[in-house]
């Protein structure tokens, strides 16, 4: 099995931390190392290092490897431009298919949060067990809600049950987009909703068929790519045809299309980090603590998340539940309720030509 980490998102919602030429894959948040970092030491656990691939973009090459010394350029499928998760995974796809194409491959995005790794790591022995004995279906891996999450989406779950490996194993019913907070409190009450971390895997020769049935366009593109691969021309071809693909995520491709799916219910501490209000949610032993990275002096502030990257001191009096993040050319303030909205920011700045904050 091979693993895809997911590594080429611009992460706008960490913004003004997080920028273009230095996203937050490979940037520190909750600790001294950066989330790319602490995904792969996490998958290299489980995971021989050739057995790792990276998928991002030209532009963080030489990040990638400055971080992770340990692999080979080889182990990096390099998107020439952004074309959304279908293309990515559909470039890694062709190129294990090249190798074997009856090999199997599991998404990791690099800005996942573990927190019980011992229950994570036995994961994958199901999911190679389902897909050895299902090759022609999706195996989904779905979170039991904790909270009513309004900023995930869910995996509705069909009756029937089989356990696997003491994990419960179900069809899947269907996707469920983002709810607001009464359903997705209904979804908690419910047996039958699970968070949805993304966490696809397939066997490739099935993931190609996929995209030849439900993606045929991209499907197409990707074949003049592989024609490609091995020869002298492999990278001119990419740099040519990639940007041609179409744009659009391996969810509303693929996954939603589908019917042959299974989903793995799991617990192991599973958090999306993206944005600052999951940060401050990770590093909190309590909502009221304050979660300081830089100089604070406060009176009467608690709930925060204030990050400096200056040498400023940040001093709050009466604040409350609110995210403040001190760069050297912007300083952003707002409600915690509003840190999913950030990325409304970046993409304002950027109507307006204002590249240099981007």
């Amino acid at each position: 099995m091979k693993a895809l980490i997911l590594a080429g998102g611009g992460g706008t919602r960490l913004w003004p931390v997080s920028r273009k030429s230095k996203p937050k894959q490979v940037l520190p948040f909750t600790d001294n190392e950066s989330l790319l970092q602490k995904t792969f030491k996490r998958m290299a656990q489980i995971f021989p290092t050739e057995d790792i691939l990276i998928s991002t973009g030209l532009d963080q090459v030489s990040a990638i490897l400055e971080q992770l010394p340990e692999i080979s350029s080889k182990n990096l499928i390099l998107e020439p431009c952004r074309r959304n998760t279908a293309a990515a995974i559909g470039l890694a796809a062709i190129k294990i298919a090249h190798q074997n194409p009856d090999e199997s491959l599991v998404i990791i995005y690099s800005d996942h949060y573990i927190k019980d790794e011992s229950s994570y790591f036995k994961i994958f022995d199901t999911i190679k067990t389902l897909l050895n004995s299902h090759p022609d279906h999706t195996v989904l891996v779905g979170i039991k809600p904790e909270y009513p999450e309004t900023g995930y989406g869910y995996i509705k779950t069909a009756a029937d049950v089989t356990t696997v490996n003491n994990h419960e194993v179900f069809s899947v019913e269907k996707f469920v987009e983002k709810p607001d907070l009464e359903t997705a409190a209904r979804y908690l009450a419910s047996d039958q909703y699970l968070w949805n971390p993304g966490m696809f895997s397939w066997k490739v020769k099935n993931l190609l068929e996929l995209f030849q049935t439900h993606l045929p366009e991209l499907y197409a593109g990707l074949m003049t790519i592989q024609t490609a691969l091995g020869t002298p021309g492999e990278s001119d071809v990419i740099n040519t045809e990639f940007p041609k693909l179409p744009a659009i995520s391996i969810d509303y491709g693929i996954m939603e299309k589908l019917t042959k799916m299974l989903v793995i219910k799991a617990e192991y501490g599973w958090a999306d980090i993206g944005n600052w209000c999951t940060i401050k949610d990770i590093l909190s032993v309590k909502s009221s603590d304050n979660i300081v990275k830089g100089k604070h002096f406060h009176l009467d502030s608690e709930g925060n998340l204030i990050y400096s990257y200056t040498n400023k001191l940040i001093a709050t009096l009466g604040i409350k539940d609110s995210i403040i993040v001190d760069t050297e050319d912007v300083l952003l303030v707002c409600p915690k309720a509003q840190a999913q909205n950030v990325r409304k920011i970046v993409e304002q700045l950027e109507k307006e030509g204002k590249t240099e904050y981007l």
